[in-house]
Parts: structure tokens; C-alpha cells; sequence
């Protein structure tokens, strides 16, 4: 069981989007887990031998308890009936408090997909009757967050006291940051400056709205419940 279950399509992705907010959440001593869908295999840099040895070593630095690959095929998200029981299944079995998936607006159609599928696996995993192995769980909610897009959240989280941290998870992922060279890494969007600069200006923006330094969005579908106006 754990408190906070994180999805990401490929990995890193988890680290763009939500990676201030693992490190707060296991600093404060709950227990989150990681899951990639894939292990990016369509990328244009990084081998899969090499991704998953950094999305490893990104676990380390965000402190969370594990990280597994599903091992789904990249860019076949959502093809394949049989992944929205693995889904499911795999819910079960770490039984979450609160799931975070990618936002369901993005520019990668892989994004969309694993939004839409592991939204319905939710669902699925906590209906009693539902054909999959395990006990029926219901986590409290799911929780999306952004990867390449934004939108205006329903709130936000306060990373900036571990928003070094995030940078550091980033930085493992090497195949993918690390500028292009002569060892045969190709220019990608992810690996110009732009790239990090458009992740940062949108926690930064985020944070200012906030009246914080760095804050990660968060998006969910029901009314956030508070006991008072006061602030």
C-alpha cells in the first residue's frame, strides 16, 4: 500500500510534471510509488538499457519507495486491449490513496492516451465486480498533473524548497536533456535550453500566482472541500 502512486507515460515524464511534489510528499515521510508505461523506446536519443537506469536513479534522488516499467509498447498506449486490465491489476496490488496521471490535454498523443486510460483503470480497479485479479481498491482521488501543456489548476502545490531536487531528478535523465553531440545524440525538442526553460517558467508562474517561489499545478475534476474562507 502507498500513499501516492505516480504515472508516467515514458520516463521522465513523472519528473516534468510532478517531481517537486514527489520529493515534498517523501520528505514528509508518506510513500509514493512510480510507474512508467514505457520505456520510451521510440525516443530519438537514449537507449532503453540507458532510460531505465536513469529513471532508477531518478527514484533515488525523489526518494520515492519503487519504480516499475509496465513495459508497454511506446507510442501503442491504449491499443491494446489487455493494458486497461495491467492497469488495473497493477492498482490493486499497491492499492493508492491518490493517483496522478498526465493531464488529459497535451501535444504527445501518447499523454492523452495514458490520461484516458488509467482514468478509466481508476475507476475499474475500485468496482467489486470488476473481472481483474485483486481486491477491489478505491483510491480518494485522482490528481492530473502537467507535462507539456497547462491550464489553470485547481491548485497548486508549494515545491520550492525542493525544487533543486526536481532539477537533480531532471538531470538523470541524460539521454534525453543532455545537448547533442558528436556522439551521435540528434537535436530534440527536449534536449534545447527551451525545453527546461518552458517546464521552469510554468512553476515559476505557477508560484507567483501562489505567492510562492516554485509551485507544481494540479488539476482534478471535483470541488476541492475547505472549511472556511479564511486563508
Amino acid at each position: 500500500m502507498v500513499d501516492l502512486l505516480v504515472f508516467g507515460p515514458h520516463p521522465d515524464d513523472l519528473e516534468i510534471g510532478l517531481g517537486g511534489t514527489i520529493a515534498r510528499q517523501t520528505a514528509a515521510g508518506l510513500s509514493v510509488g512510480l510507474c512508467d508505461l514505457t520505456a520510451g523506446e521510440m525516443g530519438s536519443n537514449g537507449s532503453v538499457e540507458e532510460r531505465l537506469a536513469e529513471a532508477e536513479q531518478a527514484r533515488v534522488v525523489l526518494g520515492a519507495r519503487f519504480r516499475e516499467n509496465l513495459h508497454w509498447a511506446d507510442r501503442r498506449i491504449g491499443k491494446d486491449p489487455e493494458q486497461l486490465d495491467q492497469a488495473v491489476v497493477f492498482i490493486r496490488r499497491h492499492r493508492p490513496r491518490v493517483v496522478a496521471v498526465p493531464y488529459w490535454l497535451d501535444r504527445h498523443p501518447d499523454h492523452v492516451a495514458a490520461s484516458e486510460l488509467l482514468t478509466e483503470a481508476v475507476f475499474n480497479a475500485g468496482l467489486r465486480r470488476y473481472p481483474a485479479a485483486g481486491e477491489a481498491c478505491k483510491p480518494e482521488w485522482i490528481c492530473y498533473f502537467f507535462i507539456n501543456s497547462r491550464a489553470t489548476p485547481s491548485f497548486v502545490v508549494d515545491v520550492s524548497d525542493f525544487y533543486d531536487i526536481k532539477r537533480q531528478a531532471l538531470d538523470c535523465h541524460a539521454s534525453q536533456f543532455t545537448p547533442p553531440s558528436a556522439d551521435g545524440a540528434v537535436a530534440t525538442r527536449l534536449n534545447t535550453p527551451l525545453f527546461r526553460q518552458m517546464i521552469e517558467s510554468r512553476d515559476a508562474d505557477f508560484g507567483v500566482q501562489a505567492g510562492v517561489r516554485w509551485a507544481e499545478g494540479i488539476v482534478v475534476r471535483e470541488p476541492v472541500v475547505r472549511d472556511t474562507l479564511m486563508r
